[in-house]
């Protein structure tokens, strides 16, 4: 009943009942606010709004914080390319902002023949891609990490960590500070194409003004979970963004080593066992936080649902442990406690081949002005400075 009477109401919205903003960017995720950072430098009002009640409270706050180097994924696409400059603008901006973040290097580490396969063929990748990376033999590995098994290593020595949160408030401190407005408890609710603009129907969380009705030239939907939801609002349902655009949901657990066991297995980078060949996750992988803490995850539990972030299902833990074991043998069951859980948004299917990101003006589909950044999972974070410069190109 809402999308119908949203929809209803929208249409009676009036011309000077309207907000008049020149962006909207819908989605206060890492990727909005740098997208909505931006644009905000640009002349004219930038909005960005969120749904909930405060920014990044759902992928952006619930992953590794992981600075990628940008190794895993196709040469020609969108991923590599945002992956491998985001990663240099977030780095030269952690500096010019004071952001806590470590550039404390990855091991891709390989047990037995077909691994080790593998590994020699990401280092000619990463020399195709001119990033750094070299394998060192399990000898050496062992002597830098002498609980890490492994009989090679690729070594990434531009992977890196960040404090995501510190990260978005000196995004949404930019967007401020340059006129941009951020709105939380603002949820999208209806849209449409309307006189060379977008009309767009928000509610507002206020019961004396419940509803409030934007006009935008320009909107950017980078609604994360919701982004395939927002996008449909657009269009009829036999629509090819009905499918095209189909997000599914990768439910992923986090680890936590406890202070016990943190104190007798110290490791001084991260670790990944090599990934799956569709890549669907990069595996039950070690990362460190900045203040040392080890954890590992994320497991993969694809759900229907993109708000249950309930910690029940997924792997046996005795199962979590014996992908760790195998590449830190030390860990037990004992020592992981269930730290928390996110959700990625997918275009990849399950069992699907992979899938690149989606980062696309809609004039080809009748909607000029109409952004849509969809299946932005990881690398994201790490990307997001590059896909909010690519998004003001695209745009400007």
């Amino acid at each position: 009943m809402l999308a119908t009477s949203a929809s209803e109401r929208l249409a009676q919205c009036k011309d000077e009942d309207l907000t008049m903003v020149d962006h909207l960017v819908i989605g206060a995720g890492v990727v909005g606010l740098a997208v909505g950072r931006q644009l905000a430098q640009r002349s004219g009002s930038t909005l960005v709004v969120d749904k909930n009640r405060q920014f990044g409270m759902e992928t952006s706050s619930r992953n590794s914080e992981v600075i990628h180097a940008g190794i895993y994924y196709p040469k020609d696409s969108l991923r590599t390319k945002v992956c491998i400059e985001g990663k240099h603008r977030l780095y030269a901006y952690c500096q010019q902002q004071g952001i806590s973040h470590q550039r404390v290097g990855k091991w891709v580490v390989a047990q037995g023949a077909e691994q080790l396969e593998y590994l020699h063929a990401l280092r000619r990748h990463c020399a195709e891609l001119s990033v750094p990376a070299e394998i060192i033999s399990g000898t050496v590995a062992q002597e830098e990490e002498p609980l890490v098994r492994a009989d090679a290593a690729l070594v990434s020595p531009t992977t890196g960590i960040v404090d995501s949160h510190e990260f978005m408030s000196a995004m949404l401190r930019d967007l401020a500070d340059s006129g941009g407005t951020f709105a939380p408890n603002t949820s999208v609710v209806a849209m449409q194409r309307d006189q060379g603009s977008y009309k767009v129907l928000v509610t507002t969380g206020d019961p004396e003004t419940p509803f409030m009705g934007i006009r935008a030239p320009v909107v950017v939907n980078a609604a994360g979970l919701w982004a395939d939801r927002i996008a449909n609002m657009l269009v009829p349902d036999s629509h090819p963004w009905r499918e095209q655009y189909r997000l599914h949901f990768a439910k992923g657990r986090y680890y936590v080593l406890d202070a016990g066991a943190s104190a007798r297995l110290r490791v001084r980078r991260l670790v990944y066992p090599v990934p799956d060949k569709n890549i669907v996750s990069l595996g039950t992988h070690l990362t460190l936080d900045l203040a040392g803490t080890i954890r590992f995850g994320p497991d993969v539990e694809w759900t229907a649902s993109n708000t249950n972030y309930a910690p029940g299902g997924g792997a046996p833990i005795d199962e979590v442990v014996r992908a760790i074991n195998a590449y830190l043998p030390a860990v037990r069951s004992e020592d992981l406690s269930l730290g928390y859980t996110g959700i990625r948004p997918k275009l990849q299917r399950p069992g699907g081949a992979f899938c690149d990101f989606v980062i696309r003006e809609e004039s080809d589909a009748g909607m000029p002005g109409f952004v849509n950044l969809i299946g932005l999972e990881s690398p994201g974070l790490t990307s997001s400075l590059a896909i909010a410069a690519m998004v003001d190109k695209i745009l400007h």
